[in-house]
């Protein structure tokens, strides 16, 4: 039986008290999305490699908004850590209500000299895991009988190509259409899944690779707005789609990225 909204008219987004996972919530995007729903009075359960960043997340989190934060330190690249965060994430606050997919790498480099181990990690850590973490929360959550939300950060390179990010392109295009699947499959439990897919990002590490002015002008050329996106604008919309007042939103993909992918 499909689960039906909490509330019918909201001109607000309804997140206070529910369950939310992170995968890398401790660096860039993963951070900032932390500290947007954190600010929002989710419970979050938040992984990453380093217990020790972990821990300062948590930390700070806590004093800052009062939440309950759990961390769980993993390495998604592990075959079988996506099915054990899974069971691990559930436990904190008796259940989940949201996943935010957002752990990801890249190794920038022409298709024709592409490294066979560069091009393994990147599959296995922006499609396999989030893949596979997806499909296990989602068990979960089709178990509960709750609804939930499964959010993908995915990119802009999903939707358009990007020179020297042939395998990145292709594990973010996979990402997106496996979230596809998961909104077509778990809909009917009110389970919504959606993806969104910003341009380059401004946070520490973006500032670092596009911060030369002559590296990033062809990349801005492109961009109607003119620029790169904030952290928050990307926070803000992964936010929304966990709300209810984004009710009836499944199984889409959303650019945060000034029109560059509109061709």
């Amino acid at each position: 039986m499909t689960t039906m909204p909490s509330t019918q008219h909201t001109g607000h987004l309804e997140l206070r008290g529910k369950r939310a996972l992170i995968t890398g919530a401790t660096k860039g995007i993963g951070a900032d999305i932390a500290h947007t729903l954190a600010a929002a009075g989710l419970r979050l359960v938040l992984t990453g490699r380093d217990e020790t960043e972990l821990a300062s997340a948590r930390t700070n989190l806590t004093e800052e908004f009062g939440v309950d934060v759990e961390t769980v330190a993993i390495d998604l690249a592990d075959v079988s850590a996506p099915e054990r965060l899974a069971d691990l994430a559930v436990d904190p606050f008796d259940g989940l209500d949201i996943l935010i997919n957002n752990a990801g790498v890249s190794y920038p480099e022409k298709a024709i000299d592409i490294d066979p181990g560069h091009f393994d990690a990147t599959i296995t850590i922006n499609l396999r895991a989030p893949a596979l973490l997806a499909a296990a929360v989602g068990r979960h959550l089709v178990e509960q009988g709750t609804g939930g939300s499964i959010v993908t950060v995915a990119s802009a390179a999903a939707l358009a190509p990007l020179s020297e990010h042939y395998a990145y392109c292709a594990s973010k295009a996979g990402l997106v259409m496996a979230t596809k699947v998961l909104a077509q499959e778990l809909g009917p439990y009110g389970i919504r899944a959606n993806s969104v897919c910003p341009t380059v990002v401004l946070t520490e590490m973006g500032q670092r690779v596009w911060g030369d002015e002559a590296k990033a002008a062809p990349m801005l050329s492109r961009i109607p707005l003119g620029r790169f996106a904030l952290p928050h604008e990307v926070s803000n919309t992964v936010a929304w789609l966990c709300s209810d007042a984004a009710s009836m939103i499944n199984g889409v993909d959303i650019p945060v990225d000034g029109g560059y992918t509109m061709g």
